[in-house]
């Protein structure tokens, strides 16, 4: 199930794992990606918190956490390659996993249909 948030992310759920990244849409508006900054394993996310930073030729965004957890795992490959983002934004640019925190609530995500429709609005 790929959900997403007005903060242009989306996250893949399977089971009590998600992954989540920056939407094409967010990459169109940031431009290149030059920098990524990622989540240690281990650190607890809060649903709107930060969750890391991308730079771009353009600006410095932070981005934020879809839904609380702990991470399970960072994309390290953006470390050395961020340009994976600007390529594929909604797959090999993911930024993190992580086990969702018991009763997750996802009633505030989006599903394809209605982020186009947002971001339609902008």
């Amino acid at each position: 199930m790929k959900l997403y948030t007005k903060d242009h992310e989306w996250i893949a759920i399977d089971g009590d794992v998600a992954t989540f990244g920056i939407t094409t849409y967010a990459q169109e508006q940031l431009g290149d990606v030059v920098f990524v900054e990622l989540p240690d394993v281990g650190k607890k996310l809060v649903k709107g918190g930060e969750a890391g930073v991308v730079e771009s030729v353009k600006a410095a965004s932070e981005v934020y956490a879809p839904l609380d957890g702990e991470v399970i795992e960072a994309n390290r490959r953006l470390t050395d390659d961020p340009g994976l983002v600007n390529l594929q934004p909604e797959t090999d640019g993911w930024f993190v996993k992580i086990r969702l925190a018991p009763g997750t609530d996802t009633s505030e995500l989006l599903d394809e249909a209605a982020y186009e429709a947002f971001v339609q609005t902008l």
